[in-house]
């Protein structure tokens, strides 16, 4: 199902959504007398763009990755865009925001895109969003990083329902020290039709899946005090359920598997529980559930802020709690848990990042440094405990994969870090896995870093540089390491003055070299118009 289809089947509900969202502006003017009047059609951002890549070999990978989807692996594509968006302002007590941005791209995966269609009510510092929209990565610069492990900001957005507390609210006690933020969505994939050409109807896919999100983060801190310091603690879970999987039996025959919808599904996703459909004896939990653990330390100073961040991804309970029951009894007691005893799994499949701003910085403002390591995913063997073999061991974790769900991606982009080798490289005769919507590499170490700076004004750079080294998935492993190096380049200027006011030209050269994602070279220009309407 394309973005166009979704939104035709749910033309209903957006027009009640559209109505509720007008008759609520007009209560929140005549509520607004103490914070000045309230225009719900003023303020509005449009923004027209045009984009055009042209490689040798594949789009590399920084030319094509965290673009939250707008991009193509194809050697020659691009596109114009034009949107209007109103954001929601959080000074206000109350307020509206909505966006419409609409793309036509060449040698793209669907002919049409709409980027982003939502409409959304701010109250203090809660919203309600309805629609698609680009939501950031957290407690990471999209700019710099390579991606957060969980909700990253790689694939085109899906369309939700979310309700969240957008910035962070100071809690009542604790002398102003403790904040939080976070939000709950529900919404549903929108890439079925990509799916049945891109398998060909001929291996694993999924059509009318649902998607559900949520995420917590509590901060300690306390700038009232001019207290340079500060901690955030999070935690950022996902779910796809729901919906009607098609997956390839023993004997290589198609069968379909419907996933839990209705009251027990939204709830199975938000609480995880239940069993996939044909789970009987060895029941793990209903959907394909993932996320993340999230910690990061940062101290802001009057010259030069520094942050270090921890992003730990978990598949299932062996790696969200590194550890797993292992005291069933024997014999006819060999479902019945019996002994005080667990097995512990190793901490190392994790992100650890620093970050630099400088902030008299000209040449270098801003630098970033990661390291990823996924080679372990709770070890190489996965065994359930039986009647004559009692150890249970939850390893394979399979990381952003799933037997019965096309895995952690939308329209062939994984949702997460993009080092995760994406469903779309797997195009292409030659190509393992080819036609399959599976990840390619899972399992690798990576460095990571990237470099801002101004070094003139309105003239800004961008480096990145990413080395890998993978060891393929242990479903699929390569027979020897592969590793890659990918590399790009970017200058942007902005003109600030006259008629070309909110004009800014994007050039930028990138390169993938090694036996990850092959030898591809490129260059990118991007023109782009902003300003008020």
């Amino acid at each position: 199902m394309t973005h166009i289809n979704f939104f035709i089947n749910f033309a209903s509900m957006k027009r009640a959504v559209i109505w509720f969202l007008y008759a609520l502006a007009l209560a929140v003017q005549a509520r607004a007398q103490d914070e000045g009047r309230l225009s719900p059609f003023g303020d509005v951002d449009y923004r027209v763009e045009m984009q055009g890549s042209f490689s040798d070999g594949n789009t590399p990978l920084w030319l094509n990755a965290n673009r939250y989807g707008l991009s193509s692996l194809e050697s020659t594509n691009g596109y114009v865009r034009a949107a209007v968006e109103r954001k929601s302002d959080h000074e206000r007590r109350w307020d509206v925001g909505y966006a419409l941005d609409l793309v036509a791209p060449v040698n793209y995966t669907s002919k049409m895109v709409v980027q982003q269609a939502y409409g959304e009510v701010r109250w203090l510092k809660g919203a309600l969003t309805v629609g698609s929209k680009e939501w950031p990565m957290e407690l990471k610069t999209a700019e710099l990083s390579s991606g957060s492990q969980t909700l990253g900001v790689n694939a085109r957005p899906v369309p939700q329902v979310r309700l969240a507390l957008t910035d962070y609210w100071t809690l009542p006690f604790a002398n102003g020290w403790l904040h939080v933020k976070g939000h709950v969505a529900y919404g549903m994939m929108t890439d079925d039709e990509w799916q049945h050409d891109f398998t060909k109807r001929q291996s694993k896919y999924a059509d009318n899946v649902k998607y559900h999100s949520k995420a917590g983060y509590l901060k300690i801190g306390n700038e009232e005090v001019f207290c340079p310091w500060s901690l955030v603690l999070g935690l950022e879970m996902a779910t796809q359920f729901g919906g009607t999987a098609h997956v390839l039996d023993t004997e290589g025959n198609m069968v379909e598997k419907t996933g839990q919808s209705g009251l027990k599904g939204l709830w199975r996703a938000f609480l995880p529980g239940g069993a996939d459909t044909g789970e009987d004896t060895y029941q793990n939990v209903a959907g394909n559930q993932l996320g993340s653990w999230l910690l990061r330390v940062d101290y802001d100073g009057d010259d030069f802020g520094v942050g270090v961040y921890v992003d730990k991804f978990f598949e299932d309970h062996s790696s969200m709690f590194m550890m797993d029951y292992d005291g069933y009894g024997e014999g006819s007691e060999w479902q019945q848990k019996k002994h005080r005893r667990v097995l512990l799994y190793s901490p190392k499949d994790m992100m650890l990042g620093a970050e630099m701003a400088f902030k008299q910085g000209r040449w270098i403002d801003r630098l970033v440094v990661e390291y990823l390591y996924s080679k372990y995913q709770s070890g190489s063997i996965y065994h359930d405990h039986t009647s004559g073999v009692g150890d249970h061991i939850g390893g394979k974790d399979n990381y952003y994969d799933h037997y019965i769900y096309p895995g952690w991606q939308h329209w062939g982009q994984v949702i997460g870090n993009p080092l995760y080798l994406s469903p779309l490289y797997n195009q292409g005769a030659g190509s393992e896995g080819q036609g399959a919507i599976e990840i390619g590499n899972s399992r690798f170490v990576a460095l990571h870093a990237g470099i801002t700076g101004e070094p003139f004004p309105r003239l800004r750079y961008r480096l990145l540089g990413t080395w890998q080294e993978g060891l393929g998935t242990y479903e699929r492993p390569w027979l020897k390491k592969h590793h890659n190096v990918s590399v790009m380049g970017e200058m942007a200027y902005r003109f600030d003055e006259g008629w070309l006011r909110g004009l800014s030209l994007k050039g930028a050269v990138g390169m993938d070299a090694g036996g990850i994602m092959g030898h591809n070279y490129g260059f990118q220009l991007t023109i782009t118009k902003t300003g008020k309407i």
